[in-house]
């Protein structure tokens, strides 16, 4: 038969590190020489750190779930007003020391600032995301004179080229978007308006 040999030195408690008498040496060794006590919280503490990773995980899945369950149950429309928004906050972000596409008002101008078209949305579907086609505007030039296109061309073609503008005014097909489609242009361009904003922070 086996005999282990207890050592009659003191031993420390590698949790505490008070010094164990010598009648509770033998039974502390059971539990790598830890004090009850201290063992026990330390299993209980440890034990607790577990669940709750456990739980923040379950939590993260079932957002995750929800997520897709709302995104499969949302009509086109939401898709492309989702995917107009992040445009134009990149718009509104680019052109931020810039003047009114369509007027004079300078970017220290206090009003509001409106992302807005040349060509229209319902005139122009192809080219409704295009950022050629889309330039910082003040509300009162973009909502209450339409946009003001007789200041905004002649200001775009100085701003982005005569060639481009007429290319613009050249893209009359329709285009409807498909909602997979919108999915993966929200997902890139949110990434490139987190990189816009974070640069810009």
């Amino acid at each position: 038969m086996h005999v282990v040999t207890i050592s009659r030195v003191p031993t420390r408690c590698r949790h505490c590190k008070e010094k164990f008498t010598t009648e509770e040496k033998e039974k502390r060794l059971r539990i790598h020489n830890f004090c009850i006590d201290d063992f026990l919280a330390a299993l209980k503490a440890k034990k607790e750190r577990v669940q709750e990773r456990e739980r923040k995980a379950k939590q993260r899945v079932e957002r995750a779930l929800d997520r897709k369950k709302r995104e499969e149950q949302k009509p086109r429309s939401k898709w492309l007003d989702e995917c107009q928004a992040i445009v134009n906050k990149i718009v509104r972000l680019r052109d931020r020391h810039l003047p009114c596409c369509s007027c004079d008002r300078p970017a220290s101008w206090d009003g509001q600032w409106h992302a807005s078209h040349l060509r229209s949305v319902g005139a122009a579907s192809a080219v409704r995301f295009h950022l050629w086609n889309i330039h910082k505007g003040c509300s009162i030039c973009n909502h209450h004179l339409s946009g003001n296109i007789a200041g905004y061309t002649p200001r775009l073609v100085e701003k982005i080229g005569q060639d481009k503008v007429d290319w613009l005014y050249t893209q009359n097909h329709v285009v409807k978007h498909d909602i997979p489609y919108l999915m993966r242009f929200k997902s890139v361009m949110g990434k490139r308006l987190r990189r816009l904003e974070k640069r810009m922070a």
